[in-house]
């Protein structure tokens, strides 16, 4: 690591914090540089939130957003592990971003007490190099999905329920969007909530590391990232598979000829949502 402090600009706390990336081929100095020069966007710090909150915090991605308008709730703790027993009633942005600090005080840190909407996702995703999607409810993964794909912004989507977890990431002009994979949300009742089937807690860590692992990729502009691949983990008998799937022509998001250009018109509020 000669010369990378003088280089790339590091402190040496900050040699010493990421000697274990930097000493990567696939990072270096210059990839520390990169990360810490980036930011992304976390919608939701939840159970999925959660990892990748913690992970980018980690890898030190220099400033990071997160977009959540719930409190903390005790039934939270089993899988949300950015949170702690003394954060409940706080609301999570606040706890996240409490976390955050402890772990990379030197990190930026933007939150957003609100729910995305089609009214303010705009003004919200905008100017930030990656976002990961860890909503819980079908209505703001489409439109993660649409206002990411009208802005050209990456983005990567996980779910997870039971012992099951999935996850790819869109790169958008470049591969499938997640309505080429699913072109609308199942009729509502047909997908059980968490609440309702349950969900092992470890599985959103998982899937949170793997959206972190490939918003990490990203930035760092490696290849390799689940472009127009649906990750698929069943941890019931801990398998993983793999679905590949292509851009459709006809998709309304990404298509030829998209029908989603105003995502004022776009009904968003009568997909069936999924408790995480």
């Amino acid at each position: 690591m000669a010369g990378g402090k003088e280089e790339f600009g590091f402190s040496e706390d900050q040699i010493v914090r990421y000697s274990r990336q930097i000493v990567l081929p696939e990072v270096g100095g210059k990839g520390q540089r990169k990360l810490l020069d980036s930011n992304a966007l976390v919608v939701g710090a939840g159970a999925l939130g959660s990892p990748a909150i913690l992970y980018l915090a980690g890898a030190g991605v220099g400033k990071i957003g997160i977009v959540d308008d719930d409190e903390v709730d005790l039934s939270n703790l089993q899988r949300q592990v950015i949170h702690g027993s003394d954060d409940v009633g706080k609301p999570k942005v606040d706890s996240a971003k409490e976390t955050i600090n402890r772990i990379n005080p030197e990190l930026e840190v933007k939150t957003y007490e609100k729910r995305l909407e089609p009214e303010n996702v705009f003004e919200i995703i905008r100017g930030w190099d990656m976002v990961i999607d860890g909503s819980d409810n079908f209505p703001t993964k489409f439109l993660v999905n649409d206002s990411c794909t009208l802005e050209g912004t990456p983005f990567s989507h996980g779910g997870i329920l039971r012992f099951m977890g999935m996850c790819t990431t869109v790169l958008p002009g470049e591969g499938p969007c997640y309505r080429c994979f699913a072109p609308e949300a199942p009729p509502e009742g047909a997908v059980p909530s968490c609440q309702e089937a349950g969900v092992l807690g470890s599985i959103p860590g998982i899937i949170g590391s793997i959206q972190a692992s490939e918003a990490i990729k990203y930035l760092l502009g490696l290849n390799g990232l689940l472009t127009g691949r649906m990750l698929y983990l069943d941890a019931s008998e801990m398998k993983f598979d793999e679905f590949e799937f292509k851009r459709n022509p006809d998709c309304p998001s990404c298509g030829d000829d998209p029908e989603i250009t105003d995502l004022s018109k776009v009904d968003y509020g009568h997909v069936c949502e999924v408790s995480f």
